[in-house]
């Protein structure tokens, strides 16, 4: 990271963000907001929620906005989305929230930002800090193409460093028949990251990491750092909407500096 993206990060709260461990250029600066829970608290909404579009104060939700600018030194408000589970990629600069579920910018000081409950929030940089990307990452947008629609950006993929944020881990992301027979009409390697549940009917557990690296690698990606985290397992640090349903959002950020 440059200078300027170690002192921000070195001076960020460890309780509020999560600092993706990758060998990224000296300019890119990239974190993701934690919920900075310190006690046990029923509330679902409880923490440092980002998102305006769930069931929040509005007026606390927007203080969590200014408060991340102050923290992070943004000079511009982050490229907020309308994200829908799909695989449309906005360009920035924006002059509006559009619908799509992932953003790229080459340009300095425009943050391309995705929030989360579960879904995989995946982040990408080139080699020489040129460009950057993020992208929301549920089951579906990853079957319709969301990351290689962003990596499509870049010139060469092999150039492209990727992160994997936090997300629902293989150990609590159940799903049906349909959502493993989507992933293998695609690749019949992603098979292997479905596991049956014992005494279900047609229930699976689905490694979303996993399937996340088989897209990526399928697409010329060899450099890919993260997904260790489980957000449905750790209610202190991470929102889940399969563990809370009216909860709130994390928001992962990148932006050249």
């Amino acid at each position: 990271m440059a200078k300027a993206a170690v002192l921000i990060t070195a001076a960020l709260s460890e309780q509020r963000y999560l600092v993706p461990t990758w060998p990224a250029p000296a300019n890119v600066l990239a974190v993701v907001s934690k919920r900075d829970l310190t006690d046990p608290n029923n509330n679902p909404m409880a923490g440092f929620n980002v998102a305006r579009h769930v069931h929040d104060n509005l007026p606390r939700v927007l203080r969590h906005r200014q408060l991340l600018r102050a923290d992070l030194q943004l000079t511009q408000e982050p490229a907020w989305l309308d994200q829908v589970h799909g695989a449309m990629v906005a360009e920035l600069p924006l002059d509006e929230v559009v619908s799509a579920d992932a953003s790229t910018s080459n340009q300095v000081g425009q943050a391309c930002v995705v929030m989360t409950a579960d879904c995989l929030p995946v982040l990408f940089c080139d080699n020489q800090g040129t460009r950057v990307a993020a992208a929301h990452a549920g089951w579906r947008g990853l079957a319709a193409g969301v990351l290689e629609n962003a990596l499509a950006y870049f010139p060469d993929p092999n150039d492209v460093l990727v992160w994997l944020g936090p997300a629902i881990g293989p150990a609590a992301f159940e799903v049906g028949e349909d959502v493993r027979q989507a992933f293998i009409a695609l690749d019949a390697q992603a098979q292997s990251c479905f596991v049956r549940r014992p005494n279900t009917a047609a229930k699976y557990l689905a490694d979303l990491y996993g399937l996340a690296r088989l897209r990526l690698k399928a697409a010329g990606v060899s450099q890919i750092y993260g997904g260790e985290v489980c957000t449905f397992s750790q209610p202190q640090d991470y929102f889940s909407h399969r563990r809370d349903p009216a909860s709130g959002r994390q928001l992962s950020l990148i932006s050249l500096l």
